[in-house]
Parts: structure tokens; C-alpha cells; sequence
């Protein structure tokens, strides 16, 4: 129960938290993460948090911020039920509701408890917070939490409650982790639970068989079960798997063996970037990622790179790299073109390139490689799905249609980068690039062997 002190009398809210409610009052910390089932009573939970912090908050003029993904969908789920808890404190003088700032300020102590959608997270910008709950976190773009509402806590030490249904690999499954990951470590801000509706006991019994017997598999895990690794029949990559390869990380002396490659994915239009990247054998490297360079640009970049790590290949995508394969190949410097769209090395299971590499590059995450720890490429390997052609071939979904249900509505430049590693098997080359050679010599390299012969 939530009692309001400091007015001329005291206001019940009439709140009795259900045990998986009352669990997260009492553990909470500054940063709190839950994963929750529909319909379990989050944004109850939320509410009265803030109206709990906000009342007894002693700090001058304290603020207090609900964010939904949208403006009208925090006001649909959360404007009208915190004018209800309300009424009663407003009745005794004890809160004031301004509808035009979807606030309510209490008089007692100046705070202000205000409703705010992520889709104008501009109008967040420059405030101080004490208390903030972002609600189904997986909808919101990253920079929300990590340019303009972490920010805003750091004046007075705000905390912060992100609550939601697990979507993927998204902002709200990089806090689950990351939390999950912290909370056991001494001293730790983070806290984070996960109540399914076995839980809760939320949504009755024969309720929940009804939706498990016609739902999928995959969308009764997610949205009932919480399940942030739950994967479709025809996802390529699992969220689990991106996951698992992103905690891997090998040793320098580990790799001696292990051929270097580079894949470049040029960007074609708008918003793509131009992508480098550095594979060694089982360990993927940070991508090295550009906006806004032109061809001539690019091969600069990439010649760069090619000077500075001596790779024993490095493929291009020719779609939209043949200025930048022209450029290196005048340079001197040994390329190969990868068409995406081309017939794949294995036709017969493939439809074409592009689907064989994504498909290498899964066996190879399979089979133990090493990813870095990067929200944008995990959520952009763990995207694609495929399907199959009238002759049984597999098919990628294409980067267009992904670039529609990615986060953030991003291109897959990062993962099609890494997936170009694996355009032809390659062999180490015996012997590599003195540094003190010229660079004419890196330029025209001799192979002791092809290093493009089939291992």
C-alpha cells in the first residue's frame, strides 16, 4: 500500500501489489531491468513507482518521466490510468493534473511526474531527471537511453526502470544482459528479473493453454514465456547463438595459424554505410564503419587497411563497389569482386552467393567463431530469414526486405560485411609482408600458394 503524506490528510491509493510486483518494489535498484509477459501489469507497476518516488521525493522541483515508444501510445496506456490513481490526492489538494503537459505536479514538494514518447525524444533533451521508466524499451531507437535519458539522471543520481516484452536483439535485450550479467557483482546498480506467465498468474490457467495451443511456438515463447532467444523456423541466425559468440574472444597467439581476410561491403545509397571489417580464422574483428566517403574514399580506406594488417584476401561486394575494385586493381593491389547475386560456389543449395556466405558465416558462428560485443551487428545477424526456391534451393531474405524489419530502420552493412569473409575457402599464406617493405612490394605480392585453393 502507497500512502501520500504531507497534505491535510492521508490518501490511500489503493494498491495492493500482486507478489511478482511486490518483489521488484523491494529489489529494485538505480538501473532495473524486467522482462514481462503481456498483460502481467507492468505499466501498473510503473505508475506506481513513479507516484511513489515522486511524492516522497526530496529533492527541489523533482522530475519524474514515463516514455512509451510513441506519444499517443503513452497516452493511450498510461495518461488516463495516472489521472485515475490520482483523482483522490487531486480531490484533497494534494496534486494538480495539467492536461496540456500530460504532467501532474504535487504542491507539497514541487515534483512533477511527466508523460513523454520516445518517437520526439528531442523534447527530453536538457532536462534533470530523478526517475525515469521507459516502457517497452524494445520499440525505442538506442539513443534514446544513451544520448538523452542516461544523461539527464547523472545531476542527482536518477534511476531508471526499463520494463518490457523481450522482442530479438534490441536495446531492451542489451540492458536485460547486461544487467543480468552485473546485479550478482558487488556494489552493482543493476538488477534484473524475468516473470513469465507462469509467474505471474496474471492471465488464467486455461487462458494461457488457449494461446499456447494457437500461437507459434516462437511467438508463445516471446510474448508469454519472455523468451529473448526465441527463434522462428526460418531464422537463419538465433538471437542465442549471436549472443554466445559475442562473449567468445580468442588470443593473438591462438590465431598465428589462421589466414586474414577483409570483406568490404561499399555502401549503394542514403543512409548504408561502407563497411571494413578484418576476420582471423575463428575471431571476427570491431568493423571499421564509414558515412558519407565516395568511391575514391573508400579504396583509400581500404588499401589502408590492407597496408596496415596484410590480409591474405579481401573480398568486395561488386554490386556496389566497382568503382572501388577499379580504383584498388589500378593501385596495384590484389581484390576480389564478389558478386552477391551471383551463381554460389555450391548452386545447388544455394539460389546464390550472398544466401551461401550468410549460411557459411552461421556454421561458422556454430562452430565456435567470435563476434564482437556489438548491439547493431548482433541484431543485424540475428534478423534474416530464408526460405526456399521451386528447386529447393535456400534463399536469404534480401537486404531490402530486412532493411524494413531491422531496428531502427538500418541497413544489414555490418553483417554483410562479415558474411563477405566468407566468399572463397583460403589458405595462410607461408610467408607475409615485411614492414619495412615497399609499398609497391605490398601492392604486388607473390603467394608461396594460392591462397584461394579450396581447403
Amino acid at each position: 500500500m502507497f500512502l501520500v503524506m504531507g497534505i491535510q490528510e492521508t490518501v490511500s491509493l489503493d494498491y495492493t501489489p500482486r507478489p511478482w510486483q511486490q518483489s521488484c518494489h523491494v529489489s529494485k535498484k538505480r538501473f532495473t531491468v524486467l522482462a514481462l509477459h503481456r498483460r502481467a501489469g507492468k505499466t501498473e507497476l510503473a505508475l506506481m513507482e513513479l507516484l511513489d518516488c515522486a511524492m516522497n521525493c526530496k529533492h527541489e522541483l523533482g522530475a519524474f518521466f514515463y516514455v512509451a515508444p510513441q506519444l499517443k501510445q503513452a497516452k493511450a496506456i498510461a495518461w488516463s490510468r495516472l489521472k485515475s490513481r490520482v483523482e483522490k490526492i487531486v480531490a484533497a489538494g494534494g496534486a494538480v493534473i495539467q492536461e496540456g503537459e500530460l504532467a501532474v505536479k504535487f504542491p507539497h514538494n514541487g515534483a512533477t511526474i511527466k508523460i513523454y514518447g520516445a518517437d520526439n525524444p528531442d523534447a527530453m533533451r536538457g532536462v534533470r531527471l530523478d526517475g525515469v521508466v521507459l516502457d517497452e524499451v524494445a520499440q525505442m531507437k538506442p539513443e534514446v537511453w544513451h544520448e538523452i535519458v542516461q544523461p539527464a539522471l547523472a545531476d542527482r543520481l536518477g534511476w531508471a526502470l526499463f520494463i518490457g516484452t523481450p522482442q530479438g536483439i534490441n536495446l531492451f535485450s542489451e540492458l536485460y544482459y547486461r544487467a543480468a550479467n552485473l546485479m550478482a557483482k558487488p556494489g552493482s546498480e543493476w538488477y534484473a528479473a524475468r516473470f513469465t506467465c507462469q509467474d505471474t498468474d496474471a492471465i488464467a490457467h486455461s487462458e494461457v493453454e488457449r494461446m499456447r495451443q494457437e500461437m507459434s511456438e516462437t511467438v508463445f515463447a516471446r510474448e508469454m514465456l519472455c523468451d529473448f532467444a526465441a527463434a522462428g523456423d526460418d531464422q537463419l541466425i538465433s538471437l542465442s547463438l549471436t549472443e554466445t559468440a559475442a562473449k567468445r574472444m580468442f588470443r593473438a597467439r591462438d590465431l598465428v595459424a589462421a589466414p586474414r581476410v577483409l570483406g568490404v561491403d561499399p555502401a549503394r545509397f542514403g543512409d548504408d554505410r561502407s563497411v571494413i571489417i578484418k576476420r582471423q580464422g575463428p575471431q571476427a574483428f570491431p568493423p571499421m564503419v564509414y558515412q558519407g566517403v565516395d568511391n575514391m574514399q573508400l579504396a583509400d580506406l581500404v588499401a589502408q587497411a590492407i597496408g596496415d594488417w596484410h590480409p591474405e584476401a579481401t573480398f568486395i561486394d561488386s554490386g556496389a563497389g566497382a568503382g572501388v575494385i577499379d580504383r584498388l586493381k589500378q593501385l596495384g593491389y590484389h581484390v576480389v569482386e564478389v558478386p552477391f547475386g551471383g551463381r554460389a560456389n555450391r548452386h545447388t543449395l544455394h539460389v546464390n552467393r550472398r544466401t551461401e556466405m550468410w549460411f557459411e558465416m552461421r556454421d561458422w558462428l556454430q562452430g565456435g567463431g567470435a563476434i564482437p560485443d556489438m548491439l547493431a551487428l548482433k541484431q543485424e545477424l540475428a534478423t534474416p530469414t530464408y526460405s526456399f526456391d521451386s528447386h529447393g534451393r535456400r534463399v536469404l531474405e534480401s537486404k531490402d526486405q530486412i532493411k524494413k524489419r531491422l531496428q531502427n530502420a538500418g541497413s544489414p552493412d555490418l553483417a554483410d560485411a562479415l558474411a563477405l569473409t566468407f566468399a572463397t575457402p583460403i589458405q595462410k599464406s607461408s610467408s607475409r609482408f615485411d614492414g619495412a617493405k615497399s609499398s609497391s612490394n605490398k601492392r604486388n605480392m607473390e603467394w608461396d600458394r594460392d591462397p584461394y585453393e579450396d581447403i
